[in-house]
């Protein structure tokens, strides 16, 4: 893994905040700036209660659940992975990673890579409040997102196996299989120039993901996503949530960069213009 001096710079400002957060109990929506446990929910609410209606799902003619359809996937707005979670809490996170998680905290994430019209790459696409279509081909699913700079995402389904070099990537290299109705999805080559939610945590791109997708019945997507980077976390984790399925709606043409004021009005931490003319 090579050095990143942004990294090493943001790290050198989140230290000297670090301290003044941890411990610190305070909220904002649903991100929980904290890294007191009892603080997070008991229990992981961003699985459904199966009290709605249960469609039977759609198979295509090769046999495998269709995961699209006449409608989106209404995807939630997971601000912080550690609370989905089986058992909600901060992730095993390495201390740097801490240390510019309290930062991004202290600072109300404004720096937030994703506010800035990038793509939020990664599972952070799962978690990024605007709908999504999947669409199954023969050799490849592909993800499309309304949010988060009107991207795409590629899934390989004929077999391949990740190149021995990978050119890192936001999305990085999917290849993906079928273990009966699961859709089990392997990711490598990630770059670093995402964060893997809104609360901050930071990765490297050592990330390695190994995700779940699987459609119990047509009102509901589950997504669960193993989080393995040796370079950021002290051991692999998972985040699981439950997406809904919005019956007859479409994408709309939402352009991330079109008069982001948030950009022409951000500031850094001296109050100079973050963004000069």
């Amino acid at each position: 893994m090579k050095t990143n001096p942004m990294r090493l710079a943001a790290l050198l400002t989140a230290l000297s905040v670090a301290t003044l957060a941890k411990g610190q109990a305070s909220e904002s929506g649903a991100i929980f700036f904290t890294t007191d446990t009892a603080k997070y929910t008991a229990t992981n609410e961003y699985l459904f209660k199966d009290d709605g209606p249960r469609t039977p799902i759609t198979r295509r003619s090769s046999g495998e659940p269709e995961l699209g359809g006449n409608g989106v996937w209404n995807l939630p707005w997971i601000s912080n992975f550690g609370n989905a979670q089986a058992k909600p809490g901060p992730a095993p996170a390495k201390s740097w990673v801490n240390a510019m998680w309290a930062y991004h905290n202290t600072s109300g994430s404004k720096y937030d890579p994703e506010g800035m019209c990038l793509p939020p790459g990664g599972p952070r696409s799962m978690a990024t409040p605007y709908p999504a279509q999947i669409i199954q081909d023969r050799d490849r699913i592909v993800l499309i997102f309304e949010g988060g700079g009107h991207v795409w995402r590629e899934i390989h389904m004929d077999g391949r196996q990740h190149p021995a070099e990978v050119n890192p990537t936001y999305f990085g290299h999917s290849v993906g299989h079928w273990e009966r109705d699961t859709l089990v999805v392997d990711t490598v080559g990630y770059n670093e120039k995402t964060w893997l939610d809104y609360s901050g945590y930071q990765h490297t791109d050592q990330l390695h993901t190994v995700e779940y997708f699987s459609r119990p019945f047509r009102e509901k997507l589950n997504y669960k996503v193993v989080i393995d980077d040796p370079g950021a976390f002290e051991k692999t984790w998972t985040a699981e949530w439950d997406i809904a399925w919005v019956e007859g709606q479409e994408l709309q043409d939402y352009v991330c960069q079109e008069n982001n004021k948030y950009l022409q009005s951000l500031l850094d931490d001296l109050g100079q213009p973050f963004f000069r003319q």
